[in-house]
């Protein structure tokens, strides 16, 4: 079983070529970082996180992509990923050529975990319904799937419309860098999940054993083999005990959260995972 950890990067964290450089001394395996293009005043929609008002750092996030180039570019081994990038958020073509780069640039180390978003005026001001989100989603991540494994890439949509055409490089993984959803479970998740990708990253990872059985019988019906998936417990807060019951039902890497703070408050954070993941 596999560790990383995840944090809200911004501009008032510890630099992220300092944090890359730190996880890849302790032997954790990947970094993970969260998207938020922009977070509209309104308080239409109310936290996720059930507390009054949103945390500042929801509103200081740095570009996933671009923070993620530069701890690529300082290490060797360390997985870079998104968790999560919100595609329906972005414009598809370009979005597959910056992946593909990040993943060529960086020898194949990319993961892009990604979601359908939660907050209606972010999402509305990229012009997209609230409501239709996760098909919007579906489509961007279809057409950038054509763009990373065909020589001439095409796709036809309702939200994409795509001519064929040339786009390299080419990730270096055949088929792309794997993309893993983030969400509760559901049939609706699953769905998705079977159809066009490669794991599930529930966020903190309550709830997985019961939902296995409904996310096997999603990928049977399209000929999936369940086992080819990786299941990822995302942003969870560690003990022996948690980490032993994930090992028990297949997980195949564990992303701990580090609170957003400076070098000296996160360190020793680090310090504390590399031990419990030796």
């Amino acid at each position: 079983m596999r560790f990383g950890v995840t944090m809200f990067a911004t501009d008032r964290t510890i630099a992220i070529v300092d944090l890359a450089r730190e996880l890849e001394a302790r032997g954790l395996q990947s970094l993970w970082l969260p998207e938020h293009t922009h977070i509209p005043t309104s308080r239409r929609t109310p936290p996720p996180t059930g507390d009054a008002e949103l945390a500042e750092e929801y509103r200081r996030t740095l570009d996933p992509l671009v923070a993620l180039a530069a701890a690529a570019a300082v290490t060797e081994r360390l997985v870079v990923g998104t968790g999560i990038l919100l595609p329906a958020q972005r414009e598809p073509i370009v979005t597959a050529k910056a992946i593909a780069t990040l993943d060529h640039q960086s020898n194949g180390r990319v993961a892009i975990g990604i979601g359908f978003g939660w907050n209606r005026d972010e999402i509305e001001h990229h012009g997209v319904e609230f409501a239709r989100r996760r098909d919007v989603c579906r489509e961007h991540v279809l057409a950038m799937r054509a763009l990373w494994n065909d020589d001439i890439a095409e796709f036809h949509g309702e939200f994409v419309e795509l001519a064929p055409s040339w786009s390299w490089p080419k990730p270096v993984r055949a088929g792309g860098p794997p993309v893993l959803l983030g969400g509760a479970p559901g049939p609706k998740l699953f769905a998705h999940i079977a159809e066009y990708g490669d794991g599930w990253i529930p966020i903190g990872g309550a709830g997985m054993r019961a939902a296995l059985d409904d996310l096997r019988r999603a990928c049977e019906a399209r000929d999936r083999d369940p086992a080819s998936l990786e299941l990822i417990p995302f942003g969870t807060i560690p003990d022996a005990g948690k980490l032993e019951y994930y090992r028990e039902i297949g997980v195949t890497e564990v992303v701990l959260r580090v609170p957003g703070g400076t070098r000296d408050e996160v360190l020793p954070l680090l310090d504390r995972f590399a031990a419990l993941s030796a």
